[in-house]
């Protein structure tokens, strides 16, 4: 028998940071209404808009707009004194249950909506102030 005795082997607890699974051909549909003055307001989007997960931070990126211009245009709001427009994402994690629609732009005014309820048609629609 021998008297050497052996250090026990100690095992060291790695965390990895993994990405949260999101499916490639996901995509998510906000339906967008935007109130003004007739004839005076104008709108526009950024292509920096995004949905931002709640729990894991994820962005979902913005991958077309229908109804609406992009930077540098701006769009007047008409007779009506709103303006309605679709953007539509890339998917949210599938552990997602609630995201920000985040426009992060250079300048003041940027649209902010926190909070927004996930549902299982990933079909949404808000008002933007």
């Amino acid at each position: 028998m021998s008297t050497e005795t052996q250090e026990p082997v100690i095992k060291e607890k790695v965390e990895r940071k993994t990405k949260p699974e999101v499916n490639p051909e996901a995509q998510v549909i906000v339906h967008c209404t935007v109130y003004g003055m007739p004839f005076l307001a104008q709108v526009r989007v950024w292509p920096s808009t995004f949905l931002v997960c709640q729990s894991t931070g994820h962005s979902s990126k913005l991958q077309h707009a229908e109804g609406i211009v992009f930077v540098p245009q701006w769009q007047p709001i008409l007779e009506s004194g709103k303006a309605t427009f679709t953007l539509i994402f890339s998917g949210l994690p599938k552990t997602c249950t609630h995201f920000n629609f985040a426009e992060v732009i250079p300048e003041a005014g940027g649209w902010l909506v926190k909070n927004i309820k996930r549902n299982a048609q990933d079909v949404y629609r808000i008002v933007l102030e």
